[in-house]
């Protein structure tokens, strides 16, 4: 016979959607507070409802309706206005029956409708900054809520008197235990490139990169492994770009083994968007930063800056970066394995790799057991 009895643990509702970005912290924090015993629920929009993997696809999930407004024409702004309005008064039925302890938003269009009702209905509201720059949804709901957790030291829009506490950003435990690996030796004089940018990167990477390879010293080249992610379909003009190349090149739209990857690379050149960063720090290695330009406020310069000001990385924008350039820093980093050897000391310094725990932490101090 099913129980009827009913669950009195104290429920928290996270509020996500869009992009990784806003869903993988949601996803880590969903996992570490059902461990501690919390009740979950997940709002979000139609693009996510039911369609999340991971913690978030076993708790329960409501759709409500939401809507961008930047960058927006005058009658797309106009109605996706009405959307948000609308969506603001399907989340306050959803809060007011549910009667959270709090909400916990992670930024992006979908997630303000739920956080403005819990404004309204006077439920604390946390909110998650993943960026070194605060997304312009955290930016209004910053003034309101009782806790921000940020993933960089410094995040730019954050108000003066708000009360933040810097968690990180959640990393997965496979990466994570690559930091606990020994660093790649370089005794041998052979070094191993991983350049990641995805659809990001892919153009400009694919340009620039197998040019500032063959610039490289012949015997650099051949002492020289690459891994290279590029979209799908430059796969093979890609390869066709490392052809009169002595180096061990592997080029892929996909790679499905990132751990040992990292464990594996002596060197890394990717954009600088928050999760890449973060992983590249909770691992500790070295890394060229390429900041996407086109990035709402720049937010990758900012990301960029939190490893390159303490050692950690070098950061090129992408004005600068260069077949040239690129291979006159490739040539000292590879000559001078010393100078990458400190560099890792300095990424490790600013990995977090506790960001879940830490964040859950916080909401139970700051938020739980002052509600008691």
């Amino acid at each position: 016979m099913k129980s009827t009895e009913k669950d009195t643990r104290p429920l928290i509702i996270l509020t996500a959607g869009g992009t990784g970005g806003h869903v993988y912290p949601a996803d880590a924090l969903a996992a570490e507070l059902e461990q501690r015993g919390y009740r979950l629920a997940l709002v979000t929009d139609s693009r996510g409802k039911d369609n999340y993997k991971g913690k978030l696809a076993e708790i329960p999930n409501y759709a409500v309706l939401a809507g961008g407004l930047v960058g927006k024409g005058k009658w797309t702004k106009i109605k996706n206005l009405f959307k948000i309005c609308i969506g603001i008064l399907q989340a306050g039925v959803i809060l007011f029956r549910q009667k959270p302890v709090c909400v916990v938003g992670f930024g992006g269009y979908a997630s303000f409708p739920c956080a403005m009702a819990a404004i309204l209905l006077g439920i604390d509201l946390v909110i998650h900054e993943q960026n070194s720059v605060m997304s312009r949804t955290n930016r209004f709901l910053s003034k309101y809520a009782e806790l921000i957790a940020q993933s960089f030291r410094n995040v730019k829009y954050t108000p003066p008197a708000a009360r933040t506490v810097l968690t990180g950003m959640p990393v997965r435990q496979a990466i994570v235990s690559v930091r606990e690996q020994p660093r790649p030796e370089t005794a041998s004089g052979k070094f191993r490139l991983l350049i990641l940018g995805g659809s990001q990167g892919a153009k400009i990477f694919g340009d620039i990169i197998p040019e500032a390879v063959k610039q490289l010293d012949k015997k650099l080249q051949k002492n020289l492994t690459v891994c290279q992610q590029c979209r799908r379909d430059d796969v093979e003009k890609l390869r066709e770009a490392y052809q009169d190349c002595p180096a061990d090149t592997t080029i892929s739209h996909f790679f499905n083994n990132m751990p040992e990857l990292y464990a594996a690379s002596h060197l890394i050149i990717s954009r600088s968007g928050a999760s890449s960063v973060c992983e590249i720090a909770a691992v500790g290695i070295p890394s060229i930063l390429v900041p996407l330009p086109t990035a709402a406020d720049d937010h990758q310069t900012g990301n960029a800056r939190e490893l390159s000001e303490n050692g950690g990385a070098i950061l090129i924008k992408q004005a600068d970066f260069t077949a040239e350039r690129l291979s006159q820093t490739l040539t000292e980093l590879f000559t001078h394995p010393k100078q990458l050897e400190k560099m890792a000391t300095q990424s490790r310094k600013a990995g977090i790799t506790n960001a879940a725990a830490l964040f859950a932490d916080a909401i139970e101090k700051q938020i739980i057991r002052k509600q008691k």
